[in-house]
């Protein structure tokens, strides 16, 4: 698994589709791998990890381990909970309800857990230290409700983690990774010159409409939600582009296109596949429909890690579980870690 980021990326966020869906093996798996080959990497989190039971589902966790030479970003009160010794080497202005982010780096290895900055420039803001420091990599703990990490600006390169908590319907697993993958990986605006107009409406926050002669209509109105109506309004014959500077959600699409059937020829463009929140059988519903949807950045996806046990005491076969879920998603290694295989 290293070698998927080896010399390749400085930043890479692994993001869970649920809770315990494999993401701390997999961060696991990469700390070890990184350990033996002297790779030192630096670790942080969005939220909290390295607990043994689940605060919010009472469940067990794989604890992280850490030995000399990684670097962490964490919270003062995590280091009570921690056994590893950890040398502080800044103590940045970041606060957090567990405390200031220090950055430390492991003298003597142990468990940690770990609790970094709450908000996204302060995570990049931490890594880029770490990274300054000595660390050859920054691995950003994340969750798929806090799926922003992924985003470009953050993270150079995204492990996504699935696996059969999500359901205990193999299929329904699958489908909804599936789902996950291709809108993270939605295709970028091609045209630079709409990308850079683009980005520039997003950045202030605002709606607007780009016509073929790329002249730009701003819509007077502060959020896309519940205003579908009113954009599909705004759509005229000449319309090429639709930019939405936030969340791209089911009743915007729908109101869309029950306004107007001018919506067949334009693309929407959003910051990032992160943007995202329409279940799959309505998106597929969507692209059936005629909707295109196109990014400023896109997602660079490189690993899907599956686990085929649920905490509620069910499970897949392993060999069959991982081999279908490959089957679906070619483009990308797909692997059991405990298996060993991928």
């Amino acid at each position: 698994m290293l070698e998927l980021i080896k010399d390749k990326y400085k930043t890479i966020s692994i993001v869970g589709m649920a809770k315990n869906s494999g993401k701390t093996v997999a961060l696991n798996h990469l700390i070890s791998e990184a350990m033996e080959s002297r790779f030192p990497l630096g670790i942080t989190s969005i939220g909290r990890d390295g607990e043994t039971i689940d605060i919010v589902t009472e469940t067990e966790k794989p604890s992280i381990f850490v030995e000399e030479g990684t670097f962490l970003a964490t919270s003062t009160k995590m280091l009570d909970f921690s056994d590893a010794n950890i040398e502080i080497l800044k103590v940045t202005e970041y606060r957090t309800p567990l405390g200031e982010i220090i950055i430390g780096r492991v003298k003597d290895g142990g468990y940690v857990q770990i609790a970094g900055p709450q908000l996204l420039s302060e995570v990049k803001e931490v890594a880029d230290t770490m990274l300054s420091l000595g660390a050859k990599a920054v691995i950003i703990d994340g969750a798929l409700d806090r799926l922003s990490q992924a985003a470009p600006t953050i993270s150079e390169a995204t492990i996504l983690s699935t696996g059969a908590v999500l359901s205990r319907d193999m299929n329904k697993v699958i489908e909804e990774t599936l789902h996950t993958v291709n809108t993270l990986s939605l295709p970028p605006i091609e045209d630079e010159g709409i990308r850079e107009m683009a980005r520039q409406i997003i950045e202030n926050n605002e709606i607007a409409v780009i016509d073929e002669e790329n002249k730009v209509e701003i819509i007077p109105i502060k959020t896309a939600l519940n205003a579908g109506c009113i954009i599909g309004d705004h759509i005229r014959d000449n319309s090429k582009y639709l930019i939405l500077p936030g969340s791209l959600v089911k009743g915007t699409l729908e109101d869309l296109i029950h306004s107007t059937r001018k919506y067949k020829n334009i693309e929407i463009i959003i910051k990032d596949g992160t943007k995202i929140f329409v279940e799959s059988k309505d998106w597929l519903r969507f692209m059936r429909q005629g909707v295109k949807v196109k990014v400023l950045d896109k997602i660079n996806l490189i690993a899907i890690t599956v686990n085929p046990y649920s905490p509620k005491g069910y499970y897949f076969q392993p060999r069959e579980f991982l081999s279908k879920m490959k089957s679906y998603v070619s483009h990308i290694p797909v692997m059991d870690l405990m298996l060993g295989s991928e």
